[in-house]
């Protein structure tokens, strides 16, 4: 890759920011976590993790404080728990 497009790429990313707990709440999204050994996966209560957390933690964060229940691992994964168009079953 060229020397200008990884600049740029690197001064783009460098803007970004990741979502907060804030956020979610005032868009009533819940958080999907899963766990990377195993595959369980689960959604919790936005509203509960900004009161023990506070409004200003960052979602891909929360997933070093969380243990998978289905096989006790550390290495779980956390997004925002976006509402799904649900599946697409017509294929052409």
């Amino acid at each position: 890759m060229g020397r200008l497009k990884h600049t740029a790429l690197r001064a783009r990313d460098s803007e970004r920011t990741a979502t907060r707990l804030g956020d979610l709440l005032d868009r009533d999204v819940g958080i999907f976590c899963w766990c990377n050994r195993c595959g369980h996966n689960a959604s919790l209560d936005s509203a509960r993790l900004t009161v023990e957390l506070g409004p200003a933690f960052p979602v891909p964060e929360i997933g070093a404080r969380l243990r998978c229940s289905g096989c006790g691992s550390k290495d779980v994964a956390t997004r925002p728990d976006w509402k799904s168009l649900g599946q697409v079953t017509r294929h052409d």
